[in-house]
């Protein structure tokens, strides 16, 4: 049998579609390379060029291929674009994210392993986010994610389509082959490393103001091996009979923007010059996960939960593939 990974020339489907592999499962990629990249799949792997909501695409896929689980990382996924473009992420995330799962369903595919975010849960109220922490989104990001969550809860009752949902929070770090090339570039990593390696000239912090120690945001890192990883387990849980869940993804430590800025210099060695700018809008101060559930339920637990580390891995990236996958 076969997995379908949307989004698989993403940064973060195409490193779990390596691990998959790792791990002897055929796979088989559906990207519409809006932002994703051909190079980012290898070329034995079968790729399918076309968007998630193409219903007789995607159905002539399970018929060919024998699929008979997805992990749907296909979306976008820029907070500040998803406030002034609303429109944008509703239908790319949310009515094409529709159509896949009816799609899968008619075709008889029961495991489905989402890709969500820690953005379902808005200004969090209590820290760490535990999964029952109230869902109230302030971007349309996190909106639309939401909705699908929703919708898979519904789908489990009437049709017994069974999912798990993994609410992650901030993916990072790079494999050797593997790494992030966004066009614009909005991760503060990949930011600050351009900034290190004079591709930018300075780093913006967007928010100097907010209500944490240093001024600037606080976020939980999680390296995307550690989510790839989760993914795998996820199939393996469902494949094994489990319920469908709604689980967090997160190292459980939180860093500010300032202290990420720090470590990355102390990492690669170079002065990086930063900025203060006004906050962007749809950006909490401050999430950080409560990942207990994912050991209970799943077995997972992050490898590479170090900031320095997952910088290290970044950096490397970097610095072997200057211009991305162009280069």
């Amino acid at each position: 049998m076969t997995v379908l990974v949307t989004g698989g020339a993403g940064y973060i489907g195409s490193a779990t579609v390596d691990l998959l592999r790792e791990h002897g499962q055929q796979v088989v990629v559906l990207d519409n390379l809006f932002r994703g990249h051909r190079e980012a799949v290898d070329p034995d792997v079968p790729f399918y060029k076309g968007n998630v909501g193409d219903t007789d695409l995607v159905s002539r896929i399970v018929r060919d291929h024998n699929i008979d689980s997805c992990i749907h990382f296909a979306a976008l996924a820029y907070v500040g674009e998803s406030v002034t473009d609303p429109a944008m992420y509703f239908d790319n995330n949310v009515r094409q994210g529709l159509m896949l799962i009816e799609a899968l369903r008619q075709s008889g595919v029961k495991h489905f392993v989402f890709s969500s975010t820690c953005a379902t849960y808005g200004e969090p109220k209590r820290i760490p986010i535990p999964e029952d922490h109230p869902q109230w989104p302030v971007n349309a990001y996190g909106w639309s994610k939401l909705i699908i969550e929703r919708a898979l809860d519904s789908y489990d009752r009437a049709y017994g389509f069974r999912s798990v949902a993994l609410r992650y929070f901030n993916a990072c770090g790079a494999t050797a082959c593997r790494g992030e090339h966004h066009d614009p570039e909005t991760h503060i990593i990949p930011c600050v490393l351009e900034a290190a390696r004079g591709v930018r000239p300075f780093v913006s912090i967007y928010g100097g103001d907010y209500p944490t120690p240093d001024g600037s945001a606080i976020r939980d890192y999680i390296h995307i091996v550690d989510l790839g990883m989760a993914h795998i387990q996820a199939l393996d849980y469902l494949k094994s009979g489990g319920a469908s869940e709604f689980i967090n993804l997160g190292n459980g430590l939180g860093y500010s923007v300032l202290e990420v800025v720090q470590t990355a210099r102390q990492v690669t060695g170079k002065q990086i010059e930063q900025r203060i700018e006004p906050r962007r809008p749809g950006d909490p101060s401050r999430l950080i996960s409560e990942s207990g559930k994912a050991r209970r339920v799943l077995g997972w637990s992050p490898a590479i939960p170090e900031l320095s580390k997952i910088i290290s891995s970044a950096w490397e990236w970097h610095l072997a593939h200057p211009k991305g996958y162009t280069s």
